[in-house]
């Protein structure tokens, strides 16, 4: 494999090379895409081994004291200019620890560090993030490998990548299709279940929970009823424990829901949500390799809807009695509607009839044939229909 080169390297470079007193800087996003190996790599060609201490709180005990000692190590070599903590969650009261030591080297700026943090549980970071730091910290998002990344780095055709893409660390099995399917369910998503979530949220049935995303997952750009999936469910509930499980999954970097474009915020709020997978793995890996044209398509429309959230779109769907455009968000005050289409026929008549309602829309198809060229670079892709 090539050297990772993600996203978020630029971004690093940005702000803790660039930048004489950053923020504290913390790397959120998926488990097993890279994020500690590119930042390793990232710190390795933009300082001095002397001029950065890179640590993982897996060998800290949980003990918060770990990190003041870490940090009076760094402060006290002149040589140092950044702290990297890797698996920060692990730490019992972290945030608070960090903030005390942040606050510290802003009012003594010889005490002051960069510092840069990551882990492994999104949620609990955040829920850190949200106690104790708040005003002392920006976010820098990783994602799921998308197409461009996975056939730069892999040579994975789109096909492949519809029905495999997303998670690296299971690239290497695809091969074995079995073998591939009890990776993803097993190391990625019971952990990201039992170790994100479980370990911060209030569930009162794992079991549920579980069984909850599988049906989810079976759905991928599919506008859902919260009332059928709650009858799919083995045990009584409402609603809001669907709405409740939702929120949980995208914390988790798993699933997005985006909800029904109107102008009337009341009634986008309330409307039934379309699942976006994040990955197309977590869409496949209970199929195996075997999915058919139909299913394919759906998940075609799922990678275009996270590619668009990724390029940081409040993203929409729009449906009107039997007219329904798939994408529908606002990009330099104009609305942008997209239709997904898999095959060679394109039916134009939900988007003839969104423009009627919104004559001034701008109006794109994405295709197998032009989807490298959207997801290589969305605003790019964009820019240049627009």
């Amino acid at each position: 494999m090539k050297k990772l080169v993600l996203d978020f390297e630029s971004i690093l470079t940005e702000r803790l090379v660039d930048e004489r007193f950053p923020l504290i800087q913390v790397l959120l996003g998926p488990r097993q895409i890279g994020k500690t190996t590119t930042t390793l790599h990232w710190a390795e060609k933009n300082f001095s081994k002397d001029s950065f201490i890179f640590a993982t709180a897996e060998d800290s005990g949980g003990i918060a004291s770990w990190i003041e000692n870490l940090w009076q190590d760094a402060v006290t070599d002149s040589k140092v200019k950044i702290l990297i903590i890797d698996e920060i969650q692990k730490i019992e009261n972290w945030s608070e620890t960090i903030k005390k030591l942040w606050d510290r080297g802003q009012k003594d700026k010889s005490k002051y560090l960069k510092i840069l943090l990551l882990g492994s549980s999104s949620l609990k970071i955040q829920m850190g993030l949200s106690e104790s730091l708040t005003g002392r910290f920006e976010l820098i998002r990783a994602h799921h490998w998308d197409y461009t990344t996975s056939n730069s780095l892999q040579k994975m055709n789109l096909e492949t990548y519809l029905n495999f893409g997303g998670y690296p660390g299971s690239y290497p099995f695809i091969s074995e299709p079995n073998r591939w399917k009890n990776y993803i369910a097993d190391s990625i998503i019971d952990t990201v279940i039992g170790k994100d979530i479980l370990q911060v949220a209030n569930v009162k049935s794992p079991a549920l929970l579980k069984q909850a995303f599988y049906i989810l997952s079976s759905l991928p750009a599919h506008e859902i009823s919260y009332n059928k999936i709650l009858g799919q469910l083995q045990d009584r509930g409402n609603t809001d424990l669907i709405k409740y499980y939702l929120d949980l999954f995208e914390g988790s970097y798993l699933i997005k829901p985006i909800f029904k474009f109107s102008k009337t915020v009341l009634r986008t709020r309330s409307s039934s949500p379309k699942i976006i997978l994040m990955s197309p793995a977590l869409s496949c890996f209970h199929k195996m390799g075997q999915i058919d044209s139909s299913y394919l398509g759906h998940v075609l429309e799922s990678c275009v809807g996270a590619d668009l959230i990724r390029a940081g779109f409040d993203l929409y769907y729009w449906r009107e009695g039997k007219f329904e455009v798939d994408f529908v968000f606002e990009y330099k005050n104009k609305i942008i509607a997209i239709e997904v289409k898999s095959g060679k026929k394109k039916n134009a008549k939900g988007l003839d009839e969104f423009k009627k309602i919104y004559p001034t829309a701008e109006t794109i198809y994405v295709t197998f044939e032009n989807y490298l060229m959207f997801s290589k670079d969305v605003l790019a892709f964009l820019k240049r229909l627009i």
